[in-house]
């Protein structure tokens, strides 16, 4: 079966996809599956992580929102892996490398999302960034050290991920621009449910442009993308589309991430995660063994970073509790 699959991506992706044949391969070197591609191995070792199953506890844009519709990490993540096959179908691209990318792209992403990612970023001596943890996550931290030993394309497309850098491969810029497609879109919705913004608020001419909704102006981007990229060694939209999109995401950026109800937010946040980082780097003894042992190898901000990264909204708030809040006395 995986040599029908590779025949078939041979004979009709284009010829700037990346064959799974072709992969640079893995770290460590792993007999190859009967059945599934390699690229296809690393979908699957993505989704039975973890790291990935957490990702529905993390905040995408509200913390702890009551309701069952606002996004989570999981979510989004499940929104740009459909935005990126569909790219990737478009292009003739490898959905498979897509898909895998696309689901393993937030895996080292913090709790309360960049909120999360700003404070760890300034408790770090080192820094830290979430696309970095996500390669962190895959090669190191997931199965207690041993790594999901992905191939190289798939780590490539989740480091580079972010707007700042480049993939080597189409299908990692595929992702990397139905990331930025995906929750501009979605941000929008949850926005206008939370009661941030309006229909009425968001900027007429980019409306114009790309439409009024998010199903129309998702499919009027990724269009774009094929009209502007198919046949080519690119994944871009076409000049118009993107400068309106970059509006839209601009227009997010002063009228809902930088609310100040959200800055009250990180407030709290910052409160609980720059106590527990303090804490555990005076306790270190207090975590679980594989965060120690990451301690004594790697250092302790590397190590306490690891850890609390790693946890979700809901166990940040609980440890937090456990920690600093005194019980109740049961006389």
């Amino acid at each position: 079966m995986k040599e029908k699959t590779e025949r078939q991506e041979s004979m009709f992706l284009s010829p700037y996809a990346t064959l799974s044949s072709k992969t640079v391969g893995r770290l460590k070197f792993e007999e190859p599956c009967p059945m599934r591609t390699e690229f296809q191995r690393d979908r699957d070792r993505i989704i039975h992580s973890k790291s990935f199953r957490r990702l529905k506890n993390k905040t995408q844009v509200f913390f702890s929102p009551e309701g069952d519709h606002y996004r989570t990490r999981l979510t989004h993540t499940l929104t740009v892996s459909q935005i990126a096959r569909s790219i990737a179908r478009a292009l003739s691209l490898n959905e498979d490398l897509v898909e895998a990318i696309a689901l393993g792209h937030d895996l080292g992403h913090t709790p309360f999302g960049h909120s999360g990612e700003r404070i760890l970023n300034r408790l770090n001596p080192d820094g830290f960034k979430h696309n970095v943890q996500s390669g962190r996550v895959v090669d190191v931290l997931e199965r207690e050290g041993k790594g999901l030993n992905l191939t190289r394309e798939v780590v490539d497309g989740i480091i580079n991920h972010t707007k700042k850098s480049t993939p080597k491969t189409l299908e990692g810029r595929a992702v990397s621009i139905a990331d930025r497609i995906a929750y501009i879109n979605h941000d929008i919705d949850d926005a206008i449910a939370g009661g941030f913004i309006t229909e009425k608020d968001l900027p007429k001419k980019e409306v114009k442009i790309l439409g009024k909704t998010s199903s129309d102006r998702i499919n009027a981007m990724v269009y774009s993308i094929f009209k502007e990229s198919d046949g080519k060694n690119q994944v871009e939209m076409e000049p118009e589309i993107k400068q309106a999109t970059d509006n839209l995401r601009t227009f997010m950026f002063e009228n809902v991430y930088n609310d100040k109800t959200f800055r009250l937010e990180e407030e709290k946040a910052d409160k609980m995660i720059s106590a527990l980082y303090e804490y555990y780097k005076k306790n270190v003894n207090k975590m679980p063994k594989f965060y120690v042992s990451l301690c004594d190898k790697d250092g302790v901000d590397r190590g306490v970073c690891d850890y609390i990264s790693s946890m979700s909204d809901s166990y940040v708030i609980n440890t937090f509790t456990e920690i600093f809040i005194p019980a109740k006395w049961k006389l």
